[in-house]
């Protein structure tokens, strides 16, 4: 039997196989023949319990079956014995169910190879008559190299509806631009991953920027915006419009319009579509951009520096032309604990000199070097229809998708800025599930953003179809669980300022502390001990993105594996007789002390699930908004500063946004805690100029107290509807 060659993805459910080798003639399965009475016994539609929005239909075709999904092209399933089917050419197998009559009840889905057995996929048949679930449509794939203005070519992937050079009917150009490469791109993948706009059609580009894989030049991490170009300056304004231009020369029968989407770093790459923007730019969609990489994005959060993630990140993009992920065996704890800075971190990886990690150790403060990677400095016009998408438990670039947003919608004259906030991780929004780790959230959220937002969007921008009736902002608010639009971000209209105050005997109320604060004290204190830091998610910590890791789903971790710690303090309701909304910027006000001269402060807002709950979420600690502060920038960004020991201060800083219920029969819990390792560096609580080096002998415990008082009122801000409040 030859080998075969085979790659495969799962949508959540629905197994796809992108290639695979024939098998030899010799070997590969026999044809069992089945009448068509027989094979009509497997036809009808399929889901998963898990997964339920996820469907596959099934039909007779020929002398064996199809099977379909709306993300999945038909397929051409044989038998090869009863109950049992396979995929010409591929190492797909098919198993059907039947119940104590005979009926057929399910089937599982696997790829096998030789004695191995993997990707099992279970399902169960809901319906008897098939319907026809998928729109594929075939597209074919160019690759060409396109010339920018200072002679540097760069490489593109055009996918086209198969026929639309002579149709009559001119497409818009949809574009991506990337550093993660653009090889994989095909038919099928624009089909899977954006299966409503691949149906209407459209010609997909896909670009390597600069530096990357097979383009030229030199890569330039978040290449910072030239002002004031002159003809030979390049940036990643010039090299989206040079590409631009010749797209639009090159390309026959595109109706001269552009539309530029993208996640993450293509998100960031979005909005420079925006930015001195191409003429024939018409609609451009950032999503989880990369915006400010120092004040809230992927490398530092308020000057906390995020150092597992920029450990490996850098050496993903920056260590090679292609993307290779750091994975390690060992628990990153471990690992970042013995080296004891980040300083002998980058060198034991030998990453020292790498261009990003150089500005880590020597640039630990907001300077000129990080301000002019920022983006949202430039937003200062609406140029173009933008759509801003973001995750309420996005672990990368939560913060970009609200401070574009926050940045264009003063300039939005034309009413043409528009954001989606829902309950998604990084990049959330792709897949078709109902989930977020354990949580629940009773429909395929994306699939109803994609269907109702995001295609109507490029379809009016760039095709003039009817469809789009966002305002303004579509928020899915959790723990009801359901879509809300609203006129603005922050919501306004029908929402009133409120504030929950962290008290001194570690009550959390809606009502401000008297003047001796609650129980007569006036604070609350733990300890925290920087050679004991308090681990962000469960151990052991992988690599960011290595075999096993749970990065992606960290935010939804339940809490519970570190509230019993002594070296934090937890302030909770009583159990909630009533529903309590918190919705918009969710903002912390601590006033505190500490005796050391520096410090870091991590709140987080978390909903305590009732011992009953269902699902098996009884007692789940879940976090909605959270956030750190590093104390020496407790006054500015650029010129840190130290703390003075046992000095009351004020620190304030924004958790981000959120728009969650906590329901009746829950508890709300504000944790605040002093570390967050190894994602964020260890602060020594000893003021040192450069934390990427501090030595060893400046780690000390320090006594943190929290103060909750008439003239120290620790609290957090939000809004809340109107009618809701205390009763």
């Amino acid at each position: 039997m030859g080998r075969c060659n085979w790659q495969w993805r799962v949508w959540s459910g629905v197994l796809l196989f992108s290639s695979c080798v024939a098998w030899s003639q010799s070997g590969g399965p026999k044809v069992f023949p089945l009448t068509t009475d027989k094979l009509t016994e497997y036809a009808g539609e399929y889901r998963g319990s898990v997964e339920p929005d996820v469907v596959s239909a099934i039909s007779v075709r020929g002398d064996g079956l199809s099977i379909e999904g709306e993300r999945m092209p038909p397929m051409e399933m044989k038998p090869e014995a009863q109950d049992r089917f396979f995929v010409p050419g591929t190492a797909l197998r098919f198993t059907f169910t039947r119940d104590a009559s005979g009926k057929v009840t399910g089937l599982t889905t696997a790829a096998s190879m030789g004695p191995r057995l993997t990707g099992t996929v279970s399902l169960m048949r809901f319906k008897d008559e098939p319907e026809k679930l998928n729109h594929f449509r075939e597209y074919t794939r160019t690759e060409q190299m396109v010339p920018v203005r200072d002679g540097v070519k760069l490489h593109v992937v055009i996918l086209r509806p198969v026929g639309s050079e002579n149709s009559d009917e001119p497409l818009p150009i949809l574009m991506q631009r990337t550093p993660y490469g653009v090889d994989g791109e095909s038919s099928l993948s624009v089909n899977a991953s954006k299966p409503e706009l691949a149906s209407s059609g459209y010609i997909f580009v896909f670009g390597d920027i600069r530096g990357r894989y097979k383009s030229e030049g030199q890569f330039v991490m978040n290449r910072p915006i030239v002002e004031h170009k002159t003809k030979n300056d390049i940036d990643e304004t010039t090299d989206t419009n040079d590409t631009i231009d010749w797209l639009l020369k090159n390309l026959p029968n595109n109706n001269g319009r552009v539309g530029v989407y993208g996640i993450s770093y293509p998100g960031f790459l979005s909005m420079m579509a925006g930015i001195d923007a191409h003429p024939a730019v018409k609609a451009i969609s950032p999503q989880a951009p990369m915006t400010n990489i120092w004040i809230g994005d992927d490398f530092f959060h308020n000057g906390a520096f995020r150092q597992s993630y920029g450990f490996d990140y850098v050496q993903q993009l920056e260590a090679q032309k292609t993307d290779v992920r750091v994975d390690s065996t060992e628990d990153t704890f471990d690992f970042f604990l013995k080296n004891g800075n980040f300083a002998g971190a980058a060198e034991s990886a030998g990453m020292s000199n790498l261009p990003t990690a150089k500005a880590f150790l020597t640039q630990p403060a907001y300077t000129k070097f990080w301000q002019a990677m920022a983006v949202e400095p430039h937003l200062t016009k609406a140029e173009v229809p933008t759509l801003e998408v973001g995750g309420w438990w996005d672990q990368e670039d939560m913060w970009g998708t609200q401070a574009e947003y926050a940045a264009l919608e003063p300039h939005d004259s034309k009413h043409e800025v528009f954001m989606v906030l829902g309950p998604w991780n990084h990049g959330g929004w792709v897949p078709t599930t109902r989930h977020l780790g354990v949580v629940d959230f009773g429909a395929a959220t994306g699939e109803t953003y994609r269907k109702t937002i995001e295609a109507p969007f490029f379809e009016k921008y760039l095709k003039d179809k009817a469809g789009f009736d966002l305002q303004d902002t579509a928020s899915f608010r959790t723990g009801v669980n359901e879509w809300k639009r609203y006129e603005a971000w922050p919501p306004k209209l029908g929402f009133k300022e409120a504030k929950f105050y962290l008290n001194a005997d570690r009550s959390l109320t809606l009502e401000a502390p008297g003047e001796k604060g609650a129980g007569g004290k006036d604070s609350t204190s733990y300890k925290a001990d920087p050679k004991d830091p308090v681990p962000y998610r469960h151990r052991p910590v992988q690599s960011t993105y290595g075999t096993g890791s749970t990065w992606r789903t960290w935010l939804v971790e339940d809490q519970r594996f570190v509230s019993g710690r002594k070296d934090l303090a937890n302030f909770t309701t009583p159990v909630l007789d009533h529903d309590v909304t918190v919705t918009g910027d969710v903002v912390a006000d601590l006033f505190a002390s500490t005796t050391g001269s520096d410090g870091d402060w991590v709140v987080k807002l978390i909903d305590v699930y009732p011992d009953d709950a269902p699902d098996g979420m009884g007692g789940y600690q879940l976090m909605i908004a959270d956030e750190i502060l590093r104390g020496r920038y407790r006054k500015s960004f650029e010129k840190p500063e130290p703390v003075k020991p046992g000095e009351i201060m004020e620190y304030k800083w924004s958790l981000h946004g959120a728009d969650h219920t906590f329901l009746k029969g829950h508890r709300i819990m504000v944790e605040v805690q002093s570390s967050w390792f190894p994602l964020y560096d260890r602060n020594p609580q000893t003021y040192v100029t450069n934390i990427m080096s501090a030595p060893a002998d400046a780690y000390k415990a320090a006594t943190i107290s929290i103060y909750g008082s008439l003239k120290y009122p620790s609290h957090i801000e939000f809004e809340m509807p109107e009618q809701e409040g205390q009763e």
